[in-house]
């Protein structure tokens, strides 16, 4: 699918020697990335980088491995920087494009079974928005989580009417590359002999979840 990728003409991508001066962990510098770009897009004013830490801390204090730095360094607050302007153009750029399209932050991703309810990244009116921070392109993993979540999306509107999503726009603002796939396409692609309500059933039935058909 990768083939179909495109970039933004006004921006760029982040140099690697850039980042290869930061010694935090890539999780950690791209979460500051992250919360500075939420400050801007949801408050309309930039938070203050020790925000941006706190925020970022508390995020990836969820991981076993992650390193808290104690502040900022000048590298660090550079690359940030950089991958935040680029994630909130690209946003801003593919939401202009949908002028009635509202951009939604941290959209629910319902629980089913054991599987725990969660949040994406960003929506825009019916497209979910994954944001990816790697220097590589989009592979069958990626692909994997955003079908996961239309799935369980789609187990939860059955039973609520609620609106589903129709595409999945992938960003890396670290790459300045971005890829909008529909989610039909992504979903003949996983399996072409099954509909979507079948796969729904198969991953109730992964999940061992019994549900009453009132």
């Amino acid at each position: 699918m990768n083939e179909n990728a495109f970039f933004f003409a006004n921006i760029s991508s982040i140099p690697s020697e850039l980042i290869d001066k930061s010694r935090l962990q890539k999780a950690m510098l791209f979460e500051l990335s992250m919360a500075r770009a939420e400050s801007e897009l949801l408050r309309g004013t930039v938070a203050s980088w020790d925000e941006c830490l706190k925020i970022a801390a508390q995020r990836q204090q969820r991981h076993f491995d992650a390193r808290i730095p104690e502040k900022l360094e000048p590298h660090d607050i550079l690359v940030a920087e950089y991958a935040s302007r680029n994630l909130v153009i690209m946003l801003k750029s593919f939401q202009a494009q949908r002028p009635s399209a509202i951009l939604e932050h941290a959209p629910l991703i319902p629980g089913l079974g054991w599987v725990a309810s969660g949040n994406g990244d960003f929506a825009i009116g019916s497209t979910l928005v994954e944001v990816k921070h790697t220097d590589r392109s989009f592979g069958a993993g990626d692909f994997r989580q955003v079908l996961m979540y239309w799935l369980l999306r789609y187990a939860r509107t059955i039973e609520s009417r609620d609106a589903v999503w129709s595409d999945v726009l992938f960003l890396n603002p670290r790459r300045n590359t971005a890829l909008l796939v529909n989610y039909d396409h992504l979903l003949r692609s996983a399996s072409a002999s099954s509909n979507r309500v079948e796969l729904v059933e198969l991953l109730r039935s992964a999940v061992g979840q019994d549900f009453d058909r009132r």
